[in-house]
């Protein structure tokens, strides 16, 4: 019994003390939050789908081998330049090109034949006119002339025909842009069809990006769109749309949308990601708050409005939203002040200090 005696007084000690600190507590700090505001004011509320993708390129090709053989000339390499028409590469031996040249000796060999020919059929016409050579004569000249004419024919395709082989070796760049691909070495074997370059013109790039199913009736061609890249996080870009794909993947259950940028973007390259706003819907003049700011008790809406530096719980009636603004209908007025993130400990009547104070500024997503 006295063992008890002597402990009670210990743990009588402590609760006092715990309580007079939480009195303390209470009468100097406890009633006083530090809070963020936001000054309640009149914007356009943009309402968006939100998209996800990557930077494609509208004109953008890929050139494979038509024959296998050794490189033997490189005329650009990846991250050049070219242009239409340049040679990239050069694949094969020089016994295509000699085949070109024999064909082309051949053809004007066989042309000079024709024209002597022609000359010679010429004369026999105006002779046998003359009563100077019989018929039989003039027959020959005329046959001789035809053969040879057929024969300049077969020759000239000939010539085609290995010139079109000779082509194959030749690896040109079908529009000018930027090779994104072009590894190939003077010395190296390529097998026939084997992928050897990629062009790009960045000049065509845009942006592809995927929209859920139940977005694609809100959109149409020509809506505006905002859009960010993950390489360049702390810039926007504006864009429209351009394309809408009348096809929903069954997997994924997304449909393609493509944006053209109002302006070529620096740096941007093929296959970045990118993430996007498309704007559907814009209610000008609406009162608006921060979504954070509205918290939701039963079936009714509330915001902490700061009057006076005190917290006042006002009850709102809310409206359309987006992804970061929703419109206050009635319960508050233009220049209001609301706390941007209640908590809930909050109680009417507790002194707030603010810690700055919000407004918007530029396009956010």
């Amino acid at each position: 019994m006295q063992t008890l005696q002597k402990i009670l007084p210990k743990y009588t000690v402590a609760l006092g003390i715990i309580f007079v600190a939480t009195v303390v507590y209470l009468v100097t700090r406890g009633d006083t939050v530090v809070v963020e505001g936001y000054a309640v004011q009149k914007m356009a509320l943009e309402q968006a789908i939100y998209a996800t993708g990557y930077v494609d390129a509208g004109k953008m090709a890929d050139m494979r081998s038509e024959i296998s053989g050794t490189v033997r000339f490189v005329g650009a390499s990846e991250g050049e330049q070219v242009a239409k028409g340049d040679t990239i590469l050069v694949i094969g031996d020089r016994i295509l090109l000699l085949a070109v040249d024999e064909a082309e000796a051949a053809l004007a060999e066989q042309q000079a034949a024709k024209v002597d020919l022609e000359a010679r059929l010429a004369r026999s016409r105006a002779l046998y006119k003359a009563g100077a050579i019989p018929l039989q004569e003039l027959d020959d000249a005329r046959r001789e002339f035809i053969q040879a004419k057929k024969l300049f024919e077969q020759k000239n395709a000939q010539l085609q025909s290995r010139r079109d082989e000779a082509e194959k070796q030749l690896l040109r760049a079908p529009l000018t842009g930027t090779l994104t691909m072009q590894e190939a070495r003077v010395g190296d074997d390529i097998v026939s069809g084997t992928l050897l370059a990629t062009i790009v013109n960045p000049e065509s790039y845009m942006i592809k990006v995927e929209v859920d199913e139940l977005d694609i009736p809100r959109l149409k061609k020509g809506q505006k769109a905002v859009v960010a890249l993950d390489a360049m996080p702390e810039k926007r870009f504006r864009a429209s749309v351009s394309r809408i794909v009348p096809r929903t993947d069954r997997i994924t259950k997304t449909s393609k949308i493509y944006l053209d940028l109002d302006e070529p973007i620096e740096s941007m390259q093929e296959g970045m990601t990118a993430i996007a706003n498309i704007v559907y819907n814009v209610r000008k003049g609406a009162l608006l708050v921060p979504k954070s700011a509205v918290f939701k008790e039963g079936r009714e809406m509330f915001v902490w409005k700061i009057e006076k530096s005190k917290l006042v719980k006002r009850n709102v009636t809310t409206g359309a939203d987006d992804n970061r603004f929703i419109e206050i209908l009635d319960g508050l007025v233009e220049a209001d002040s609301v706390v941007t993130r209640p908590e809930e400990h909050f109680r009417d009547g507790m002194k707030a200090r603010v810690n700055g104070e919000k407004t918007v500024n530029g396009d956010q997503l």
